[in-house]
């Protein structure tokens, strides 16, 4: 058994951005375990741009991104454990690993959960027809081309409009591939608007809302899908089917955030969220356990990810530093036309403004932000807000001195109160 202060589960952007402001704050005693041969996570496979607007205030590539935190990691000195996987965590945050020198367990004083997310697979999305070769998760082509210079093939469909699969469609083009469609069950995209723009619409490369494949055909190889326009159930409309010859489809229907681990410790979760409930500090509902990124909930921009990696690191040192003091706490809500809150409760009497994360269910322009802090009311105005952008507001402590819950809504600015 091996004592240390803080252990850190994933040295992907949130590991290492928790492990530099845990040890920022004084706690020295910092060890990052890392299943993949290199920390990072997928930064070193996204090579396009785009990333450190808001962190850094400068554009750089997935890669350049990672090098800052693990240039900041390594001169700090925090050992990260690569090649290990972490196989068990009990509520005392003993954790169990296995690499390539044996099975070990290590006794931590504070856990960070910072496990990143994985792609949802085709097995989940119950689409009929054989299973040839030519069927990839976005992630999986983004690395078979970025990190082994192999492209996955000619005529590509791409189901599901999530940031990887748009990504890929731009990508592909660029490297001479044909992307006939990108097919959206939903009747919104389901990426950022920049890439909507950037990816799709400057290359030429159609949406379909509101459609979906019913078939895969081919036995060896994929021969060609067959796509059709679904009702406000979702259902495939008979009749407006259409026929695709290609040799490949990718499959960008969404992440899953990797609590394997947090279910296993029996940390309370949120269905909405599919990750720990937390409170401000993103501490779970096991005292000296924290969770961030991505497996907490999916974030768009890898900068959000990282800033709330700092919030959990600085609130894990302050834990076995004996100076987190958890005061009343106040539900978070989700009111009209929002799908979660997080954190999902925030001190009353918090001494730092509070961020609040979001999503909205459907997509709307002029909206109003209206969020209730008990009988206090503040509203935020956007231009336009989407189920694929995520929002947020940030309350100081005098919205929430002596309020008894948080409730937020979003309205268009005709209809707001």
């Amino acid at each position: 058994m091996t004592d240390r202060r803080i252990a850190i589960v994933g040295g992907g952007p949130a590991g290492l951005a928790a492990a530099v402001a845990a040890y920022d704050a004084g706690e020295h005693d910092v060890v990052i375990l890392e299943r993949d041969p290199v920390p990072g996570g997928v930064l070193s496979q996204c090579i396009h741009n785009g990333f450190g607007l808001t962190r850094f205030g400068v554009s750089m590539t997935g890669p350049e991104y990672r090098d800052r935190f693990v240039t900041a990691v390594r001169q700090r000195g925090i050992p990260v454990l690569t090649d290990t996987f972490v196989t068990g965590l009990t509520q005392d945050r003993i954790l169990n690993c296995t690499n390539r020198e044996g099975i070990f367990s290590l006794r931590a004083g504070a856990v960070i959960l910072a496990m990143g997310c994985r792609e949802r697979p085709r097995g989940a999305l119950n689409i009929a027809g054989t299973r040839p070769a030519g069927l990839f998760s976005a992630g999986t082509a983004q690395k078979y081309v970025n990190i082994y210079g192999h492209l996955p093939g000619k005529r590509v469909v791409i189901l599901g409009s999530g940031d990887i699969g748009l990504i890929m469609a731009r990508r592909l083009t660029l490297e001479g591939a044909t992307v006939l469609c990108v097919c959206e069950i939903m009747d919104h995209p389901g990426g950022l608007r920049r890439n909507i723009v950037q990816c799709l619409d400057d290359f030429g490369i159609p949406l379909l809302l509101s459609h979906t494949i019913v078939e895969i055909r081919g036995r060896e190889r994929v021969e060609s899908v067959i796509t059709a326009q679904v009702d406000c159930t979702r259902t495939p409309i008979p009749g407006t089917e259409t026929e695709w010859s290609c040799d490949t489809v990718l499959f960008s229907v969404g992440l899953i955030p990797e609590n394997e681990l947090t279910r296993q410790a029996g940390i309370p979760m949120d269905p909405r969220t599919r990750g720990a409930t937390v409170d401000g500090n993103r501490q779970t509902g096991v005292p000296g356990i924290f969770a961030c990124g991505n497996v907490l909930h999916v974030h768009d921009l890898v900068d959000f990810v990282s800033l709330e990696a700092e919030t959990a690191g600085k609130a894990a040192a302050a834990f076995v530093q004996g100076k987190l003091l958890s005061g009343n706490c106040i539900p978070s809500a989700a009111g009209e036309n929002v799908s979660y809150v997080l954190p999902q409760q925030v001190e009353q009497t918090p001494s730092e403004p509070q961020t609040l994360y979001f999503r909205v269910r459907q997509s709307l322009r002029d909206a109003v932000i209206t969020v209730r802090c008990g009988e206090k009311t503040r509203r935020f105005r956007r231009t336009a807000v989407s189920p694929g952008e995520m929002e947020h507001v940030t309350l100081t402590p005098a919205d929430l001195e002596g309020a008894s819950d948080i409730r937020i809504s979003v309205t268009s600015r005709e209809v707001s109160p």
